[in-house]
């Protein structure tokens, strides 16, 4: 019984840079979505400050609070699932600064 060897193309992967290129780039993706979830919460923010809350349970301290909060995860959630483009920007920005590539 004879085996015959498949034909394997191979071909080189990109270069992404060293290893610390590549922990500035996961660095500066992070930051980038962070700064669009929290930019996303500031500007949800004024949608919510009108709103009147009434009953046993509405209003007070705690409740602007807990909307502050609300308003944080909706902002990464919104970020999470592709944002507002405001990231993708930001991120290539960040490495034209370290005079990294895309």
């Amino acid at each position: 019984m004879s085996f015959a060897v498949a034909p394997v193309e191979v071909k080189a992967l990109a270069n992404m840079g060293s290893s610390l290129d590549m922990q500035r780039r996961a660095a500066a993706h992070k930051a980038a979505a962070d700064f669009e979830s929290v930019f996303v919460a500031q500007m949800m923010e004024p949608m919510f400050q009108g709103l009147k809350t009434d009953g046993m349970f509405g209003g007070g301290s705690g409740e602007a609070v807990f909307r502050s909060i609300m308003l944080q995860e909706v902002g990464k959630e919104v970020s999470a699932a592709g944002g507002i483009g405001i990231a993708d920007s930001v991120y290539g920005e960040m490495l034209r600064m370290q005079g990294l590539t895309r």
